[in-house]
């Protein structure tokens, strides 16, 4: 036993692989017992064993191999992987279990096969079983068909597909083997026991003896149904309803319900091989048939009937076939030939079944014709032979034709046709036999039944008894209204008898038991045959009687009465009986009238009636209406009524009031009473008459529309038509005209006669009266909302100008809906519509096109034109189709009856020369229009062949055939092109052009049907062999066919489709299918919910109908057609033909109306797979210069599947204004649809980017108004731009950039701003680095503009791919030959200098000595000081941190500058600390998290310093919520004095003002922090609490006083702490403000000069750290606003001796010097600042005698003085008094330069020492300006101001823009302080910040250490927060002024910039404790 214990040891997956048996037999038990132990049938156990499973079957060791088999059985039960192992695991058993001698093995072979079956994989066993019946063996054989006898027997023939079996079995039954042939006996009894007789056809020719046996066995098969007794994993809930009913007792009332799931009827005709007989036809046929002999013409039909005897016949082309065979019947003289040539039609037509159809048109006439004929066999032969052909074809197919015959005068064929007809419905059911069916045919049978005939009667009373049956009474009697009693009796009696092949199905799907046995007449192979028929006789047919009666159209349901049938309530408000009463009752003698009437009336009221004194009458007539009003119902007299009134004097009435009354009385009946048309006809006409005047029209319209309502508007509206017509009184027309537009929209269209209309409609546009033309076109407009476009062609002929007219009337109604109808859907709801309301059921517009006079050509269509058309010469061939051209073309709307038309066409199809293919397309597009929705029967003969043209090799063939295509099917629909092998044997060709085309127009009309014939699934294989088609557009236009077809058919049955396909295939296309999955449509949704009726008049009383059709429809095939077909129309709820009458006939009333539903359909994984598309170059990258077809093409399937068609319609529509509309409705649902906006981001994008290619203006703004919503809310949304969104849009926005539009530059630049808040700036920056190199100027100076903004809001780090390259790439541009290029260039480098210092050079590298000069220049002329520039740049530049359209905003709001911008600026300061402290993006807080937290109060945050302060008087709580809405938005300080200062702020924005005023004080006791505060803060803190002061409420407080005086103190500090030369700038600014504000108060004014009192006293202490420049700008804007004269009309004198003083005392402490710091002012002259100083200069000048020291002029800029003494000449006196006049100035200092070039050592010091200051500073000044404009430097030299011409080139764009858009929002004036904003960002953009170094105390020291750049991504991150903040607060801008201003200035002051950095941590973690309980 040694060897053994080696294996003992081994894992039992090893064990079974032994070579041991025994090892193997060990290792198959103990897998056994895992197998059975594991519980998960997912554990990753089982996929060891994966591989083994066959092994175990097929063990060499027979007692080894048993207990495999055994392992193996308990392996596929158990394991969720089993199926992969199906294959070879079966075919193992087959073949090495089947053979065993053992009875064991072979038992459990058949287990494993049947378990494999059940767990889905039967169609793998069964091919496996199949291939074994191969097998020489015989006991395999043996097995095998015991496996496939067991298995049908236990899963029933809907999981064991018969065919293939049933194919093989005449082979088993040929074996020499008798085990094999009587184990297939018994195989072919079980199959029997399935499907009955449908078996018999296959096994005909097996031996005679074994049939025999075989029926002996079958009669004894029990005759109840067979059931499923074992069922598949998915069936679970089936089985455990078959284990219910097995406990309850066997099949007591077994499984009624599903008796009809579990036996699927089975076909014979599906089971059997299809037989080619064309080519077996005698060679001579064609000519033996045309032969004089009659044997002759009966051989050749002979041997056609030989053929056509096969049962199942191959399609093909047989069409010469049935010509000849239709003319043998139509003209042979022989009627032996005759009845032969019948039955070989009636073999063809059961033998090709639907492939037959599409030569049914052509013989049915020619056949009924031939009913004349008496004898009997050839009568028989023709019933068959037609009755075959119906059913390949619908009897709409052929209903033209049979309906043609029925007016013959022949009488048996007259009976012929009815029989025939009667017999066709009993194979229809009400869906496929709608009301526009029954209509046509019962108006022709009742003829039939009133013929003198007595078979014609017969006949016509069997063929209505069966419509009646068919369709039910309530479809049928509308139809039978004036048919008398006896017929109606006998109509009924014959609807008894009748029996359908379908069982009794009416209304809906009824039950199966209830349905009739079929007549012995059910053709054999009719495909529910006849045994299911008796199978279902009706097992309780009493109810069915009482139908009828409740006259409902649906079978009671287990015998209880239909209550909830057709008619809500057994026939609604207890009308029993024929409701044709109801409206039209027998008229009654004006005796009995009077009688009726003296009943209900007061006497004194009828004898009042006809009195001569009107007053008599009218109180008459009062009376009359007060009975009227109080009478009931049911007690109304009506006709009694209405005959009084009409009686003398009647309508010819004089007085007005009277006749007034009488219309009144006229509408109070037909409202109140059962108002009937013989009432209405007394009243109609009296009623028309008086409808045109003036007192009593609108009364009389009112009496109409009540007649109207209870007589219903059809027939009203066509009496009083007529009678308006028949008279001659145009007002009366006109009227008419306009109350019928009105009855209309509020009726709605159903019913009514459009063709009795359109006659009068054309008489009133003839009428010479304009005001009825008028009425008439305005009555068609009404009209067309309803009918559309068809309504046109009847007016065609009209005169142009009257057409002019229509066409402009039908403009108007373009594009809306019809008004859903608000009346006439009240009482007579119930009543069915007995009059006309039967058109409801169909849509309008087709019903329009029913009504156009068609011309029947087939009497043009002669054999000569035919023969023409297939002549042998082309030309005669052309001159053919021209006739057919012109006979269409003169008809204009033809009949469908075009002779031989089709053929000739059609074989013209396929001709030779194009030219000719390409005209008979046009024909047949013509034809399409002319025939109309009729074209229908052509589609298998003619529309099929056009679609094989789709295949030809040139293009303009195909487009041709392919608008054939396409108005063939906008007139018939789908349903026929899809039905039948046609479209798959199309598909099958292997021809790419056509298989592209084909599926390229299957997937534009698959996805808006609701639903398809079965038949699409052929076209699937073919499907599949496209998406591996060695053609790439093939297999392109396959993958976007398929999700359409999954959309239809669903995933499981194509993907069952895949197992026909070759493994490698197979994998691939299950992978696109699971693709397609993912991007599967939904179906399109049913108009309106509440009209999916099965049956007529869609009105809300019928909807129990259409819910019991779904209840009852247990067997779902037969109830699935009814509501799924009534689809409706547009909201009048005109539901469309139920069998399903052309769905989409009319797209435009359906979908295009739906805009309702979402515009971007979010599909899951929809983004993430185009990118795995893009990338793996399954599509074109989205990259091109200028965007070509294919690119539009790609976007367009892409988005097919995500955006609404409408939308997606107008997207991609050629004209311009559509794109606008598209962009507007984007706009619109931007907040609504956010996910779906994110979903399709990608798309979106790129469709932008097309419309970036646009040359429309108005097309490019749209798109970047919606940009930038877009990006704010990405923002909000915190998505981040994907790299592929990226690259495939930001290049092409880059483009936009350089536009010529300033205004569209401006708006690219502010998305590019947004942008990167959503997508990392360095990214950005690498695609602007690229903008730079374009050829387009404009564009490389923005991008250069751009790439220095992202530098400075981002900091070095931005520069990809490192700092030097990008420097170095920036540097280039500044030798750009572009004047504006290179001054970006040189800023944008000024910009990195400030960020970066020195160290720029030595990233630049080597520059051009020309190019570097100007570089030093530029940067001489910036700011000294480049460390601390960031910090500078952040606390002057809050214009970079927010989108620019808020800067926008902040920058020029003036007095009301909002919350968001003070924060903003707040926001920007922080930046300072986050110089110093780079917090890692994980550990800073999250901000959003934390405004969200109370969004809700934040609204309350700026109620800081509220004025209404009434709520002081309560005990003052700091109201937490405040507090907390606040102080997150500062948390982004991370230092360590953050806390502290968070501390002092949530303080500031208490609602106490004790608090808020301590709280600011101590922030402006630290002076590092007081110096912070910018301009704008301090102007408005200031205003905010020079206002507190003023206010009179703070005196009435208690402690009033006390709060004046410490905000008194506040003041003070805050002008003594505040940066000097803010306080000074805004004090001067608000000063302004106030004295241009007329509600300003004068002490508001008074106040702020005090400050400036109190400043200008501080002034001698802080003059050196004041920045002159800028606040000399300042007084010099004020003067500019406030010129002297201006000041001196002041009440006060105060304003101007405060300006005075100030100037005065800068002059005094500052001496002639103050000149030079005139530098920030653009235009001096516009101010007299300069005179002015000039004056004081000169008077201290004057008073003291010292002379300016000459010397003060900037080092850096003074020319070197060459001072040799030569002498002085007259030339320069001269020159000198030029330069002192003011006309020659120039001229003067240009003639100096000259004089100075050229005696460089001429001094010219005397002439300059007596003059001013200013005069030698202009001097030098000039003399600058001309040598820089010589030497051609470029650039002016630095401090000497921008002078006018600089101003262009150095202020970016981006500045420009702004101030573009200047003005507050309300138009008032801007103060200017929005004008120093500005100007602050200008120089420092230009660099020119000209404080002197020691005149303001270095930055540095502010800050605890040096300044580092900003961390991108805190930047990034504050951005996105300013954004939101400033979003979030515009909400409440409606705050008024004042508190606004206080409360931005409680905010704004509250500055972050770090206190010394030795601040007690004790008191912070205090203080921080403090917060968090407050916050609590």
């Amino acid at each position: 036993m040694g060897d053994d214990s080696e294996w003992m040891k081994l894992p039992i997956d090893q064990k079974c692989e032994h070579k041991l048996w025994k090892a193997r037999l060990n290792g198959y038990e103990e897998a056994l017992k895992l197998f059975q132990k594991i519980d998960d049938e997912k554990s990753p156990e089982w996929s060891k064993y994966l591989g083994l499973i066959k092994k175990f079957v097929t063990d060499s060791n027979a007692v080894a191999q048993l207990k495999g088999l055994e392992a193996a059985l308990a392996y596929v039960e158990n394991a969720h992987i089993a199926g992969k192992t199906t294959g070879e695991v079966a075919s193992g058993v087959v073949n090495k279990v089947f053979n065993q001698p053992k009875a064991r093995a072979k038992e459990l072979g058949l287990d494993i096969c049947l378990m494999y079956i059940e767990i889905e994989k039967g169609e793998a066993v069964q091919e496996e079983l199949l291939k074994g019946l191969d097998n020489k063996n015989p006991k395999i054989i043996v097995a095998c068909i015991e496996t496939l006898r067991k298995a049908l027997s236990e899963f029933g023939s809907k999981i064991i597909s018969l065919k293939p079996i049933i194919k093989v079995l005449p082979k088993l039954f040929e074996s020499r083997e008798k085990a094999v042939r009587d184990e297939a006996k018994l195989l072919a009894v079980e199959i029997y026991r399935w499907i009955r007789d449908a078996l018999r056809p296959p096994l005909q020719n097996i031996n005679s003896v074994q049939l025999k046996e075989l029926e002996e066995e079958w009669v004894k098969v029990s005759s109840a149904a067979p059931k499923q007794t074992r069922f598949l994993r998915s069936q679970q809930e089936l089985k455990a309803k078959f284990e219910q009913q097995q406990a309850a007792g066997g099949d007591a009332d077994g499984g009624g319900d599903d008796e009809e799931e579990a036996v699927p009827q089975v076909d014979a005709y599906e089971l059997l091989e299809a037989v080619e007989i064309l080519s077996k036809l005698p060679k001579d046929f064609y000519e033996k048939i045309e032969a004089k002999k009659w044997q002759e013409r009966k051989e050749a039909l002979e041997a056609v009937e030989v053929l056509v005897k096969n049962p199942k016949l191959e399609s093909g082309d047989y069409a010469d076939l049935v010509k000849v065979l239709k003319k043998v019947i139509g003209k042979d003289t022989n009627v032996m030939l005759v009845a032969l040539a019948a039955k070989c039609l009636a073999g063809l037509a059961s033998g090709l079944r639907k492939k037959f159809g599409q030569y049914a048109g052509h013989v049915v006439p020619t056949i009924l014709e031939k009913f004349k004929e008496k004898k009997p066999q050839v009568v028989q032969a023709l019933q068959e032979a037609i009755d075959a052909i119906f059913l390949t074809t619908t009897l709409q197919n052929i209903s033209e034709d049979v309906l043609a015959v029925m007016d013959n005068k022949n009488p048996t064929i007259k009976q012929q046709t009815s029989l025939f007809i009667a017999r066709s419905f009993r194979h229809c059911t009400p869906s496929t036999l709608p009301k526009s069916l029954l209509k046509p045919f019962c108006a022709a049978l009742l003829k039939h039944i009133n013929d003198s005939a007595p078979e014609v009667r017969d006949a016509g009373f069997e063929a209505l008894g069966t419509a009646l049956k068919v369709a039910g009474e309530k479809a049928v009697n509308p139809f039978l209204a004036d048919v008398d009693k006896l017929k109606l009796d006998r109509i009924k009696e014959c609807a008894e008898k009748v029996e359908l092949v379908y069982g009794k199905k009416t209304g809906v799907a009824a039950e199966k038991k209830e349905s009739k046995p079929v007549a012995g007449k059910a053709p054999g192979l009719s495909g529910t045959g006849g045994d299911k028929e008796t199978k279902d006789a009706a097992s309780k047919p009493g109810p069915l009687k009482k139908a009828p009666a409740v006259k409902s159209g649906v079978p009671p349901k287990k015998g209880k009465p239909a209550a909830a049938a057709g008619m809500g309530g057994a026939g609604a408000k207890g009308k029993k009986g024929p409701e044709t009463k109801e409206i039209f009752e027998s008229e009654l003698s004006i005796e009995v009238c009077e009688e009726k009437a003296a009943a209900v009336l007061p006497a004194s009221c009828i004898q009042q009636l006809d009195s001569g004194n009107w007053k008599e009458r009218l109180a008459c007539m009062e009376e009359f209406q007060k009975a009227v009003e109080l009478m009931e119902r049911s007690e109304m007299p009506c006709q009694a009524l209405v005959r009084m009134l009409a009686k003398k004097p009647g309508w010819k009435e004089t007085n007005f009031q009277v006749m007034q009354m009488k219309l009144h009385i006229v509408a109070l009946i037909a409202q109140k009473g059962n108002f009937s048309k013989t009432s209405a006809q007394v009243v109609l006409d009296g009623l028309v008459d008086k409808v045109g005047d003036v007192k009593c029209g609108s009364n009389a319209k009112e009496a109409m529309t009540a007649i109207a309502e209870a007589c219903q508007l059809p027939w009203t509206a066509e009496q009083v038509v007529a009678m308006a017509f028949s008279q001659k009184n145009p007002k009366n027309q006109s009227e008419t005209l306009n109350w019928l537009s009105n009855a209309i929209k509020e009726f709605g269209f159903s019913g009514l006669n459009v063709k009795a209309f359109i006659s009068n409609v054309k008489t009133a546009l003839a009428a010479t009266n304009p005001a009825v033309r008028t009425s008439a076109i305005t009555l068609l407009g009404v009209m067309y909302l309803y009918v559309g476009p068809p309504l046109r062609m009847f007016f065609e002929d009209e005169k142009p100008a009257l057409l002019s007219q229509i066409d402009a009337e039908f403009e108007k109604m373009q594009g809306q809906t019809a008004p859903a109808p608000t009346r006439g859907i009240s009482r007579h709801s119930a009543v069915g519509g007995d009059d006309g309301e039967e058109e409801e059921q169909e849509d309008v517009g087709n019903d329009v096109v029913d009504l156009l006079p068609r011309t029947d050509i087939s009497d043009k269509i002669t054999a000569e034109l035919v023969s023409k058309i297939g002549d042998k010469t082309w030309k005669v061939r052309k001159e053919g189709l021209d006739e057919v051209t012109s006979i269409i073309n003169d008809a204009k709307f033809i009949q469908p009856n075009i002779g031989e038309l089709p053929a000739a066409l059609k074989s013209r199809l396929n001709d030779s020369n194009k030219i000719l293919v390409q005209q008979t397309l046009s024909i047949l597009q013509q034809l399409a229009t002319a025939m109309g929705p009729n074209i229908k029967q052509h589609v298998k003969n003619l529309g099929i062949p056009v679609i094989t043209v789709l295949g030809d090799s040139k293009n303009n063939v195909r487009a041709a055939a392919l608008a054939t295509v396409n108005a063939w099917a906008e007139q018939t629909g789908m349903k026929e092109w899809l039905e039948g092998e046609d479209l798959s044997e199309e598909l099958k060709k292997e021809n790419p052009f056509l298989r592209q085309e084909l599926l390229g127009w299957l997937a534009e009309k698959l996805p808006t049907l609701r639903s398809v014939p079965s038949d699409l699934l052929l076209c699937v294989p073919h499907l599949y062999s496209c998406l591996e088609d060695r053609n790439g557009d093939v297999r392109k236009k396959a993958q976007d066919a398929l999700p359409f077809f999954m959309m239809h058919l669903g995933f499981e049955k194509m993907a069952k489709a895949t197992s026909k396909l070759k493994p490698t295939s197979k994998d691939q296309v299950l992978a696109m299918l699971e693709k397609a999955k993912a991007n599967m449509p939904a179906k399109p949704a049913p108009a309106k919910p509440s009209s999916r009726v099965v049956g007529g008049a869609a009105s809300a009383k019928f909807q129990p109908a259409s819910v019991l059709a779904e209840d009852l429809g247990s067997n779902t095939m037969e109830s699935k057609p009814d509501p799924k077909k009534a689809k409706v129309g547009g909201a009048s709820s005109k539901a469309k033909g139920v069998q399903g009458k052309k769905v989409l006939s009319k797209p435009n009333l359906k979908e295009d109306d739906d805009k309702s539903g979402p515009i971007f359909i979010i599909v899951p994984n929809g983004k993430e797979q185009r990118m795995k598309d893009e990338k793996g170059l399954k599509v074109l990258k989205w990259n091109f210069t200028t965007p070509r077809d294919e690119y539009i093409e790609q976007l367009k399937t892409q988005m097919s599947s995500c955006v609404a068609k409408w939308l997606q319609d107008e997207m991609f529509h050629a004209d311009f204004q559509h794109h606008n509309k598209a962009l507007a409705v984007m706009i619109e649902h931007l907040e609504s649809e956010k996910d779906g906006v994110i979903s399709c981001l990608d798309l979106i994008l790129k469709w932008l980017t097309l419309r970036f290619f646009d040359t429309n203006t108005s097309v490019l703004m749209k798109a970047l108004e919606y940009l930038k919503l877009l990006f704010s809310l990405l923002s909000q949304e915190e998505y981040h731009l994907t790299e592929n969104e990226a690259s495939s849009f930001i290049p092409y926005l880059i483009l936009k950039v350089g536009e010529p539009k300033d205004v569209i530059r401006k708006d690219v630049r502010a998305i590019l701003n947004r942008m990167c808040l959503i997508y990392p700036a360095s990214k950005m920056f690498t695609f602007v680095m690229e903008g730079t190199k374009s050829k387009n100027s404009k564009q490389r100076a923005e991008c250069l503009e751009e790439l220095g903004c992202l530098v400075e809001s981002y900091g070095m780090n931005v520069c990809q791919p490192t700092p030097g390259k990008a420097l170095k790439e920036m540097a280039t541009h500044i030798g750009d030959r572009d004047n504006t290029v290179r001054n970006a260039a040189l800023n944008t480098i000024v910009t990195v200098y400030n960020v970066h210092g020195d160290q720029v050079f030595k990233l630049i590298g080597n520059l051009s000595e020309k190019d570097m000069s100007m570089l030093e220049e530029r940067i001489k002329r910036s700011a000294k000081r480049p460390s601390a520039a960031p910090v500078r740049q952040a606390e002057e530049k809050p214009q970079r941190t927010q989108n620019i359209s808020a800067n926008a905003s902040m920058l020029r709001k003036g007095p009301a500058e909002d919350m968001s911008s003070k924060l903003n600026q707040n926001r920007n300061m922080s930046s300072h600390s986050e110089t110093t402290h780079a917090v890692p993006r994980e550990f800073q807080l999250d901000l959003d998290e934390i405004e969200n937290d109370n969004s809700t109060v934040r609204c309350e945050m700026p109620a800081l310093v509220q004025h209404k302060l009434d709520d002081i008087f309560e005990p003052v709580l700091i109201p937490e919520p405040k507090i907390r809405a606040v102080s997150p938005h500062f948390d982004d300080m991370h230092s360590n004095t953050a806390s502290t200062i968070n501390f002092v702020i949530s303080q500031v924005a208490s609602g106490d003002i004790n608090t808020s005023v301590q709280a600011l004080a101590q922030l402006f006791q630290i002076e590092s922090l007081a110096r912070e505060a910018s301009t704008g803060v301090l102007k408005d803190l200031m205003h905010g609490l020079i206002t507190l002061m003023l206010d009179s409420r703070v005196e009435d407080l208690e402690e009033g006083e006390q709060v004046i005086r410490s905000v008194n103190l506040l003041v003070v500090k805050v002008l003594e702490k505040s940066d000097q030369t803010n306080i000074l700038s805004a004090l001067l600014v608000l000063l302004q403000d106030s004295l241009l504000a007329t509600a300003s108060s004068p002490k508001f004014s008074e106040l702020v000069m005090k400050c400036l009192w109190r400043m200008v006293r501080l002034l001698p202490e802080t003059i050196n750290s004041i920045n002159l420049d800028r606040i000399l700008l300042d007084i010099h804007i004020f003067m500019k606003v406030f010129p002297k004269e201006k000041l001196k009309q002041c009440k006060s004198e105060f304003p101007i001796r405060t300006l005075k003083t100030l100037l005065h005392t800068l002059c005094k402490l500052k001496g002639p010097k103050i000149l030079d710091h005139l530098t920030m002012i653009d235009n001096k002259n516009e101010s007299e600042l300069e005179a002015h100083l000039c004056r004081v200069m000169k008077h201290s000048m004057d008073q003291t005698g010292n002379k300016a020291d000459k010397d003060t002029e900037k080092g850096a800029s003074r020319i070197e003085e060459k001072a040799s003494k030569a002498k002085v000449n007259d030339i320069l006196a001269e020159i000198f008094k030029k330069i002192g006049s003011k006309e020659n100035t120039k001229e003067g200092l240009a003639e100096l330069y000259e004089y100075k070039k050229k005696y460089s050592d001429a001094d010219i010091e005397p002439f300059l020492k007596n003059s001013s200051q200013f005069f030698q500073s202009y001097v030098e000044r000039g003399l600058r300006l001309i040598e820089t404009e010589r030497e051609g430097k470029g650039r002016i030299a630095a401090s000497t101001g921008i002078s006018p011409q600089m101003e262009g080139t150095c202020v970016p764009a981006s500045t420009h823009t702004v101030s573009s858009s200047i003005g507050n929002t309300n138009g008032e004036e801007v103060g200017p302080s929005v004008y120093l904003e500005r100007l602050k960002i200008l120089r420092q953009r230009c660099g020119l910040d000209n404080a002197k170094q020691e005149d303001r105390p270095p930055l540095t020291s502010l800050l605890s250490k040096p300044a580092l750049p900003t961390v991108a991504s805190s930047t990034d991150m504050l951005h996105s927060k300013l954004s939101q903040l400033r979003e979030s607060r515009e909400q409440y801008q409606h705050l008024d002024l004042d508190s606004n201003q206080t409360h931005s200035s409680g905010i704004g002051t509250t500055l972050a910039s770090p206190s010394s950095a030795a601040a007690n941590i004790d008191d912070l973690k205090k203080r921080l404790e403090r917060i968090k309980s407050s916050r609590k």
